[in-house]
């Protein structure tokens, strides 16, 4: 697939965030996304012990969520943990795994923050980009902002806040379990963000797109991809 290259990946910390500065005004915070066929999910594995980390894009059919593709990219870790930088730790093993796609998704989710970030741009936001397509960030904890718990129901969320702004949610999307927080990461309004969170989880607190893209960069075999896909 295309993808808009709007920098390159050799620099500092300080340049680093520099370029999310200068990014963040360009990330589109509102929009919908009506009848996708194909939704992807995205995320890395990294041995800190080896310094190298894998990507994986995992493309599923929509509604039914079957997997259509799935494509790996393996390379050094050259950026620092930094946390509010993680993008240029990682994107640079994601955007050659997306590279690789046979298929142009509609719609992606990013195991990470979108614009609920201290500059506005997240990896999910700084992806979007990249894609020029809708993104969203689907974070298993936060980075900035407060909320209020929000209902014990599926489906319950609550605002995600940070220095007066809603950046995002807290939504709860299994009962009883730990909320994920969620947020624009380009090309799409919070309200469908939430909307398209809850449509692709089957049971489990992640979903599907984010939590079986999690299992392939971590060396998961397609075939028990696909069956998990179906469960």
């Amino acid at each position: 697939m295309r993808i808009v290259q709007r920098h390159g990946w050799d620099v500092s910390t300080v340049q680093a965030k520099a370029i999310q500065l200068e990014l963040a005004g360009g990330v589109i915070k509102e929009g919908d996304v009506t009848n996708p066929r194909f939704i992807a999910g995205a995320d890395i594995s990294v041995n800190r012990w080896k310094g190298v980390g894998t990507a994986a894009v995992v493309v599923f059919s929509y509604p039914g969520l079957d997997i259509i593709e799935v494509k790996t990219h393996t390379d050094k870790v050259t950026f620092p943990y930094v946390p509010g930088l993680l993008s240029f730790r990682e994107m640079p093993l994601i955007i050659p795994a997306f590279e690789k796609l046979d298929i142009t998704p509609d719609l992606v989710m990013m195991d990470g923050q979108g614009i609920a970030h201290p500059r506005r741009i997240g990896i999910a936001a700084h992806l979007g980009l990249f894609l020029d397509i809708p993104t969203i960030g689907c974070a298993k904890s936060r980075l900035v902002g407060e909320f209020e718990e929000p209902a014990n129901i599926a489906g319950s969320w609550s605002s995600l806040r940070h220095e007066g702004e809603v950046i995002g949610a807290a939504l709860r999307t299994k009962e009883s379990v730990k909320p994920v927080y969620v947020s624009t990461g380009h090309k799409i309004g919070l309200e469908s963000v939430i909307h398209w969170v809850i449509a692709c989880c089957r049971g489990c607190r992640l979903p599907e797109p984010t939590r079986l893209a999690h299992q392939a960069a971590g060396g998961m075999d397609i075939s028990n991809l696909k069956s998990l896909s179906r469960t």
